[in-house]
């Protein structure tokens, strides 16, 4: 069985890059882990963001301390 595939010749990219570009995640690299399930056309992207309350925003700080002024240790 013939498939006919119409393309402009003036596209600026080649073929095997749009597929390329098609085939890659379209939900970004940010997040945490990325799980892809399948291939070809029935893949599939898992994209994982872990919670806030996981992840350590700058460097770590001792805290306020408890009611005696003992420190928590870092954070």
């Amino acid at each position: 069985m013939a498939v006919e595939i119409k393309t402009h010749r003036d596209h600026p990219a080649s073929m095997e890059e749009r597929i390329r570009r098609r085939e890659r995640n379209s939900g970004g690299e940010e997040a945490d882990t990325i799980v892809k399930s399948g291939e070809g056309a029935r893949r599939t992207y898992h994209d994982i963001h872990n919670p806030g309350s996981a992840r350590q925003h700058g460097e770590g700080h001792p805290g306020e301390g408890d009611i005696s002024g003992n420190r928590r240790g870092v954070v």
